[in-house]
């Protein structure tokens, strides 16, 4: 399936495609080493009950975000960058989600490259520090990100079944045999409460929320979307996630490196290595065009592809270096109260105000684009900032909830107040 097609205009009903073709693809974006990762974590500080608790909790705060934000996709056959633009925020709106997007990428992308460069040096312990085995990573993948996009993506069409045998047999190693043997307890371990498991599990899954359109825009009904969005959570959320959360307990520990090697030794570590690949490329290939086009659509500058992908693979890696792994929890964290706004705002736009979004509807019984694109949406940034910054201040209930019904209500709230503004200075006129 082409995914890269109709970058600017609607997907037409015959280029449509089955409900597999597109659920493949989405499901890969929950299939990765950093949703063991996370499953790892909330296994090691949290209670059993808590751990599964806050997946099945999360999962239905990302289910119901990300079908309602698929079906926009599915219905109108825009991508999510497309849609932002007459889903309240307008072409500088748009620009600031694709900011949002492509740094959050790039945040993916030195965790990635950081879990590749600790698998280097681990498995050439005499040879490479983990800082020289992160430049080497990191650069590395730039180059071939930027010139030879096309042999990155055969390459990562063989790291899929290898990530999936990895994990099959880290599980077999630790939860059906006795071979794996467990690390002593952790003396004084800080334990972590539901409300910031949840956050953590919506942090770690919001951006599939965001890019979901860009597939299910090739989806040919609701059912499809709603088939695509539950197949991913079972296989993201319920299987990896919930196999790391028992492995951890089983084993005492959240490093996802040391599960790997107790459970499968240098192999594992060769695994891993081959796993990054399978989505670093992409994050650092979708930052860059995320960039280029925030630009392009604010300033009408088209910068050159490869350049873009040099600096922000530079970047990073020094990212890697300095030590965002150590940061990951923060990191989950911070995607989970930043994005939800967003999609909260353009959710409440399409389904509810409906004041930019008829453009849509208008355009797409003859299948074109809407005439008039707004150039800002005041409402809808400040009703992201305000979302975010409630998640991000405020200490009770759950931080990624919060931070989305805030903006919710402040996006309506604000929408009254602008309009309200601008008639009377019209009526003035």
């Amino acid at each position: 399936m082409k995914i890269n097609d109709y970058p600017l205009s609607r997907v037409p009903a015959s280029s449509r495609v089955s409900f597999l073709s597109v659920a493949i693809v989405h499901m890969g974006m929950l299939t990765a080493l950093d949703q063991f990762m996370l499953g790892a974590v909330l296994g090691d500080s949290m209670t059993l009950m808590d751990a599964l608790s806050a997946i099945l909790a999360g999962s239905l705060i990302f289910g119901l975000i990300t079908f309602g934000f698929g079906y926009i996709g599915m219905k109108e056959g825009l991508s999510g960058s497309m849609l932002a633009r007459w889903c309240g925020f307008g072409r500088i709106g748009a620009a600031f989600i694709g900011v949002v997007v492509a740094v959050s990428l790039l945040g993916w992308f030195g965790i990635q490259n950081a879990i590749f460069a600790h698998s280097l040096s681990a498995a050439f312990p005499n040879t490479l520090t983990f800082q020289t085995a992160a430049t080497i990573s990191g650069l590395f993948l730039t180059v071939l990100v930027a010139y030879g996009f096309t042999a990155l993506r055969i390459t990562a069409r063989i790291a899929v079944p290898i990530f999936i045998a990895l994990i099959a047999w880290i599980a077999w190693q630790t939860l059906a045999t006795d071979h794996a043997i467990p690390l002593a307890p952790t003396v004084g371990k800080e334990m972590m409460n539901i409300n910031a498991g949840i956050t953590l599990v919506v942090g770690g899954a919001i951006l599939a929320s965001l890019m979901t359109p860009d597939l299910t825009r090739y989806s040919k009904n609701g059912k499809h979307v709603f088939g695509v969005t539950l197949a991913t959570i079972i296989l993201g959320e319920f299987i990896i996630n919930g196999l790391a959360i028992f492995i951890a307990r089983k084993l005492n520990t959240g490093d996802i490196m040391s599960i790997i090697t107790i459970a499968s030794g240098t192999l594992g570590l060769f695994a891993v290595i081959f796993s990054t690949l399978r989505v670093n490329d992409l994050n650092l290939y979708s930052s860059a065009l995320g960039i280029i086009n925030a630009i392009e659509s604010t300033t009408g500058k088209k910068l050159k592809y490869t350049t873009i992908t040099l600096c922000l693979g530079i970047l990073g890696t020094t990212l890697s270096v300095l030590g965002i792994l150590d940061h990951f929890v923060d990191f989950l964290n911070l995607l989970g109260v930043i994005v939800p706004p967003a999609l909260g705002v353009m959710l409440t736009e399409y389904f509810v105000l409906k004041k930019y979004s008829v453009e849509l509807e208008r355009s797409r019984q003859s299948g074109e684009m809407p005439a008039h694109t707004q150039l800002s949406g005041w409402p809808a940034i400040l009703a992201t900032l305000l979302g975010g910054y409630v998640g991000f201040t405020f200490t009770w209930g759950i931080a990624t909830l919060n931070s989305f019904v805030v903006a919710c209500a402040a996006y309506v709230l604000l929408e009254a107040l602008y309009s309200a503004i601008s008639n009377r200075s019209a009526s003035r006129a």
